[in-house]
């Protein structure tokens, strides 16, 4: 992804099972502070297994809690594969400066994702519906 400022990231994802390449968008339009949770923006391929082409639309709020260890968000996506909202949840839960767990709920399903973060890269594994396993590697320029 590139930030083209640090609230507006593009991108591209790219899915070698279906080789499969489309632009994924985020915008922070209103930033966390202790009053106020953060509310983003976004575009994407539509959820995990959903049928190639197909993209999602959605808005989410989060907030961390006091001491920032937990930060629970929600939000709603339009589904162009299921031509419906969908209203996925799940939380952050920083693990160290590096690891992050990401217990989470699709809409549909639910998923666990550790990640290990680095400055220009992240590598994630994942547990798909709680019993496939699968890997997602991120770059940022």
């Amino acid at each position: 992804m590139v930030s083209l400022d640090p609230r507006l990231k593009l991108g591209v994802e790219f899915n070698p099972v279906v080789r499969e390449a489309l632009p994924i968008a985020n915008w922070i339009a209103l930033e966390e502070t202790a009053r106020q949770p953060m509310l983003t923006f976004g575009t994407s391929s539509d959820r995990i297994f959903s049928p190639e082409g197909y993209r999602s639309y959605y808005a989410t709020v989060a907030k961390s809690l006091p001491g920032g260890r937990f930060a629970p968000y929600v939000g709603v996506s339009y589904s162009e594969w299921e031509e419906t909202l969908l209203f996925p949840f799940g939380a952050n839960i920083p693990l160290d400066r590096e690891w992050d767990l990401l217990p989470m709920h699709d809409g549909r399903n639910t998923h666990l994702l550790l990640t290990y973060k680095r400055p220009q890269w992240n590598l994630t594994l994942m547990l798909v519906k709680m019993e496939r396993f699968g890997v997602s590697l991120g770059f940022g320029f």
